[in-house]
């Protein structure tokens, strides 16, 4: 029997519908985010996916590990100043 996941699943999720929702009210005009709060969001889903990869060997994804460091690091450099 598989071990209950807990809450990080849910915590991804959670994380990763606010950052599709941000990015579309962006896209469509709506309301720009300010680009701390899309990088505290990356970096808040990397840290509940390396605490996934802790708990269940199973779950670890280095890809999307990376493609989340990527885009941290594109938001963090790339905006004007």
């Amino acid at each position: 029997m598989k071990p209950d996941p807990g809450l990080l699943p849910l915590g991804n999720l959670i994380i990763l519908l606010v950052l599709a929702l941000l990015l579309f009210a962006a896209l469509v005009d709506l309301w720009r985010a300010p680009v701390w709060m899309l990088a505290a969001l990356f970096a808040a889903r990397l840290g509940v996916q390396l605490l996934r990869a802790r708990h269940d060997p199973a779950s670890r994804r280095p890809a999307a590990w990376l493609v989340d460091v990527v885009l941290l690091v594109l938001l963090v450099t790339q905006t004007p100043r």
